[in-house]
């Protein structure tokens, strides 16, 4: 049997692992949208690197764009078989899946614009939202901890990874020449403290293991608690400056955590009475779905919802569901805080409040997570004195911030932790994937320490499963 790694191979976005085996039956491990590459994005994004037709199967290990955005496109050129995920994923996916192609919709429609006035071709987007409706058809749910039949030739497991609601580590039993091996895939990593999930679920031995590696070099600082950083930034921002917080933050599990972390904070009685808008329909829809699987959360958001039945919601929030008002709030001055997506600011909302926003010294520009290095959200917070949004240079002078603690991937001790319950001797090869190659590189070192051979593959590199 071979895999190959046509995305996340020493970048962050894209995942897609493809393992096919001696009898040409193909199983895709995720299909995610590459974001953040600056010019190379949109071509990325329109070749997979294999034809969409031959994959029997696909195995989606999450629900963020990363790890699912290409699957309409995969679906419109020609895959015909199931997307096996857990339930949560399957109602996370279908609206991040028709919010992406409203997205690239709008865009391409601003953008032929641009280019009938210079006489060059029009665009069309990835897909449509026609197409990922259709595509959401093809999802079969399966529960944790329940090994599923997908042919004669795979069974999986799903465990939780801990990343985001219904995230999930990809585990399958693999028969080939009358044996079988076992390959883990990781899908991303949550962390062991996480405010809201249960930690990722220990997992059997493994001959082969597929891991994420984003913070492969880094560990979060865990000094400050989240709802202190927020509220330092809300009370410089908003009570100091009296100017906008804009908060740029991913739809899925971060938008999330940011509102539980402020009803903490109203429920100490040390909330700022500032409106607080949440910009983003996609925002409002996956805090509907995560309130859905009260079942995934940790024990202590278990304890907190015996007294209170809605930890993301507080005095003062607002949720922005139309265009016109989201419009509205450009015409409103501070203090006000906004939470809008995307997390990297490269679509979305938050790209407009940005651009709005972006040129007062009074305005703060808030990132809450990882954000690609071509990405705007990077560019901000490198200190660029001008940048580009919508085709428009802005000076910057609104303060630019970050809480980088502030993330759903663990840092390197999480990722030796979830590791822990492997025998390193026992493994046959890791790949490291969905990581920085210099981060990547550092990583090799610390897990080669711990006994594990280690192997970083290239984008659409090939190995052999012996």
């Amino acid at each position: 049997m071979k895999i190959a790694f046509h995305g996340a191979a020493r970048t962050v976005t894209g995942s897609k692992h493809l393992l096919t085996l001696k009898n040409g039956n193909k199983y895709l491990l995720d299909c995610g949208m590459f974001q953040g590459m600056g010019k190379e994005t949109n071509a990325m994004n329109r070749s997979f690197g294999f034809d969409a037709t031959s994959v029997t199967a696909l195995i989606l290990s999450h629900a963020h764009i990363d790890h699912c955005g290409l699957i309409p496109k995969l679906v419109a050129d020609g895959f015909k078989g199931k997307i096996y995920c857990t339930p949560a994923t399957k109602e996370l996916a279908a609206v991040l899946m028709e919010d992406s192609a409203g997205i690239q919709e709008n865009d391409i429609k601003y953008e032929n614009k641009r280019r009938a006035q210079e006489g060059l071709p029009y665009l069309k987007p990835l897909y449509t939202t026609e197409q990922a409706l259709e595509a959401a058809e093809y999802f079969v749910p399966v529960e944790y901890d329940k090994w599923f039949t997908v042919d004669e030739n795979i069974e999986v497991l799903y465990t939780d990874a801990g990343h985001i609601i219904g995230s999930a580590a990809v585990h399958l039993k693999i028969k080939e020449d009358r044996k079988i091996t076992r390959l883990t895939f990781s899908g991303d990593v949550g962390r062991y403290r996480d405010v809201i999930l249960k930690s990722p679920a220990e997992f059997e031995q493994a001959d082969y293991i597929l891991l994420e590696s984003t913070y492969g070099n880094s560990l979060h600082n865990n000094a400050l608690a989240t709802p202190d950083q927020i509220l330092e930034w809300i009370e410089k921002a908003c009570i100091q400056k009296k100017g906008k917080l804009i908060m740029a933050a991913f739809s899925v599990g971060r938008t999330q955590e940011i509102l539980f972390a402020l009803n903490q904070l109203e429920l100490e009685g040390r909330l700022p009475d500032v409106p607080y808008f949440v910009d983003s329909p996609l925002s409002v829809k996956a805090t509907e779905i995560v309130k859905h699987y009260p079942s995934y959360f940790n024990s202590t958001i278990q304890k907190i919802l015996q007294s209170d039945n809605d930890p993301f919601g507080f005095k003062g929030l607002k949720f922005v569901k139309s265009v016109d008002e989201s419009k509205m709030l450009n015409f409103r001055n501070g203090p006000l805080v906004i939470i809008s997506a995307s997390g990297m600011a490269e679509a979305g909302r938050v790209k407009h409040h940005i651009s709005n926003n972006i040129e007062s010294s009074r305005n703060t520009i808030l990132m809450t997570g990882y954000c690609e290095p071509n990405s705007l959200g990077a560019k901000l917070q490198d200190g660029r004195k001008e940048v580009n949004i919508f085709g428009v240079l802005h000076e910057v002078n609104a303060e630019i911030g970050s809480i980088r603690s502030m993330s759903a991937h663990g840092d390197y001790d999480d990722l030796c932790q979830f590791l822990a319950c492997q025998d390193a001797k026992q493994v046959k090869k890791l790949f490291l994937v969905h990581g920085e190659y210099n981060v990547q590189l550092d990583f090799k070192e610390r897990l080669m320490k711990k006994g594990f051979e280690v192997e970083v593959p290239e984008m659409h590199s090939e190995v052999v499963l012996s």
